[in-house]
């Protein structure tokens, strides 16, 4: 049965804010939970320390290429660090800017330093590398 009168319904958009909370990772396990920056954070780490194209698991748009720069000119190293750290990181639509570099050459290792602004705060993070 087919209803004879047109009922006029308005439909109320909600927009759904995704949450952040993950699991917690240590050095040794997981355990419990965590959310906005301390997730971020660790979202970061993580990209940071998955070479891209390495696994299949992931698509090749998530990690960051560090292998080709093992051998390299420590000043070619240190601004294709920052150009690759930002390219990847600013994937993410939580983090607004990446900036402030502070690299320092140590040996046969670069060890960088950068801030990183995020929609809940800014936040330091340091990558080490071998040149």
């Amino acid at each position: 049965m087919i209803p004879e009168e047109i009922i006029d319904a308005e439909l109320e958009v909600i927009e759904d804010i995704e949450t952040t909370k993950t699991y917690r990772l240590t050095d040794i396990n997981i355990q419990g939970f965590t959310d906005e920056l301390k997730a971020l954070q660790q979202a970061i780490y993580k990209v940071l320390n998955t070479e891209k194209y390495e696994y299949p698991i992931y698509s090749f748009a998530y990690g960051i290429e560090l292998e080709s720069l093992i051998g390299k000119d420590p000043i070619y190293v240190q601004i294709e660090l920052q150009r690759r750290i930002q390219e990847c990181l600013l994937q993410d639509e939580r983090i607004t800017g990446v900036d402030n570099f502070q690299c320092t050459v140590t040996g046969d290792s670069l060890l960088c330093r950068f801030d990183v602004t995020s929609i809940y705060g800014n936040t330091t993070i340091m990558k080490e590398v071998s040149v």
